[in-house]
């Protein structure tokens, strides 16, 4: 791979953009390989050589409906084929966190794509795509990438990323398919780390008939119930004593009332 393209917005206004993903990819590439980035008005661009490859770094600096011009330029220049080109950039089809690599295909919509697809007259350059989420009607699609992703949105795509400047370097050696691989399957881990655990099984309830009163434990009603029945068992008592001593008392007679 000779030719590493960021795409994105220039200027202080859309830094920190979704459109920008392009830009913050190979800006951190550039930080983390110590590779100057220098503005250079010939290919009106920002340009630099990452030395352990010799692949070119470009981040075009006109606005994204015009990328396609220093891309152009630079490869014509170098003499460097649509095939041995990798453009970064935003991907509304990707929820935010993901990120794929891929070689041709449609631009799906993109102004940035559909410039360097017809300045360079071939869809054969490959892309490293990093999602940025949609906002679910397309009408909102062009305020939705000139804003500021979420706080949670931007730490996911940081994290693809960081993810995707792993496999960079074997992508600029030429292994595309390693880098694939490496990045395609890598994209599982967060599914498998937001899996939820199965709800426990709910404690089987009483039938209707047999639930408790409000307010009274089944120990508390056998205690009413031991009560009640020692209560009863007082009486009898009583009963049968008061029937014993009637026999020996001699009875009321009627006859002696006044």
């Amino acid at each position: 791979m000779k030719l590493l393209v960021g795409l994105g917005n220039p200027g202080t206004k859309y830094e920190r953009t979704r459109h920008n993903a392009g830009f913050w990819l190979v800006e951190r590439f550039a930080a983390q390989t110590g590779t100057v980035m220098r503005k250079d008005a010939k290919f009106q661009a920002l340009v630099g050589r990452h030395e352990p490859t010799g692949a070119w770094l470009l981040l075009p600096q006109g606005f994204m409906n015009s990328s396609g011009r220093p891309v152009q330029m630079l490869s014509s220049f170098f003499k460097i084929p649509p095939a041995e080109i990798l453009v970064v950039h935003d991907e509304l089809d990707f929820a935010p966190g993901v990120a794929k690599i891929k070689q041709g295909g449609g631009i799906a919509g993109h102004n940035g794509l559909r410039d360097i697809s017809a300045r360079l007259g071939s869809h054969d350059y490959w892309r490293l795509r990093i999602g940025i989420g949609h906002p679910g009607d397309p009408h909102a699609v062009t305020d939705f990438v000139l804003n500021k992703p979420s706080p949670e949105d931007r730490a996911a795509i940081d994290a693809a990323i960081a993810r995707a400047l792993e496999v960079l370097p074997l992508a600029l050696a030429g292994d595309l398919q390693g880098a694939m691989l490496k990045l395609h399957t890598q994209e599982t881990a967060p599914e498998k780390i937001k899996t939820v655990e199965p709800a426990a099984k709910p404690a089987k309830t009483e039938k209707p008939g047999k639930t408790p009163k409000p307010g009274k434990s089944a120990q508390a009603q056998a205690a009413k119930k031991s009560q009640k029945s020692e209560t009863t068992g007082k009486t009898e008592k009583e009963s049968a004593l008061k029937s014993f001593f009637r026999k020996f008392l001699p009875a009321a007679d009627p006859a002696h009332k006044k």
